[in-house]
Parts: C-alpha cells; structure tokens; sequence
C-alpha cells in the first residue's frame, strides 16, 4: 500500500496483530516507510529512536490532528472523532487540517 498526501506518497504498512500495534516504529532508526493503526485514537512514542509526524483522521481519512515532529517519550491521549492514527518520517508531508489522506 501506500500513503498519498499531495504530490508525495510513502509506502504503508497497516498495523493489524496486537504485536504490530504495540512496537509500531519502536526501536526503529532510519524510518523510511509510514504506519498505519485502524481503530485507534491515542499512542505513545516510548521506546523511539527518531521522532515521527502523527496525524490522526476519521473513518474518511480527513485529517483531524497533525503532531510534527514528535519526540521520545510523548503520549497522545484519545481524541473524539479519531478512527485511524498514519506514523510518519518527520517532516515528510506539509500536512493540512481538513485535508485528506489517500491510502491506495
């Protein structure tokens, strides 16, 4: 799959087992790929090598939420409306609120 935004896309992997959900890009250095977490509202970024983008959509894939560049050890609470969470490379997208993601 990949994660279109604009004229940029980056290839996505969905996170579907519980053990794919908890690691998500923990431990990882030299994030090249974006993340995606259906039916989810919240995360944390314990464990991160890098920082990463967090933007937080609805059932639609407008975007709701945007954290650039999140640093270590951070932790979104749930957010009302949230259905699907995308983990990026930091400063890959000039994200817009209100916009939409294309996951094709």
């Amino acid at each position: 799959m990949n994660l279109i935004y604009g004229n940029k896309n980056i290839v996505l992997f969905e996170c579907k087992s519980f053990f794919d959900r908890l690691k998500g890009f923990m431990f990882t250095k030299n994030i090249n790929n974006a993340l995606l977490f259906d039916k989810c509202n919240s995360i944390h970024t314990f464990f991160m090598k890098e920082n990463i983008d967090v933007i937080m959509c609805d059932n639609n894939n407008v975007i709701l939420f945007y954290y650039k560049n999140m640093g270590k050890n951070k932790v979104i609470l749930p957010k009302k409306g949230v259905k699907k969470v995308f983990e990026t490379p930091s400063n890959y997208f000039d994200i817009k609120i209100g916009e939409r993601m294309i996951i094709k």
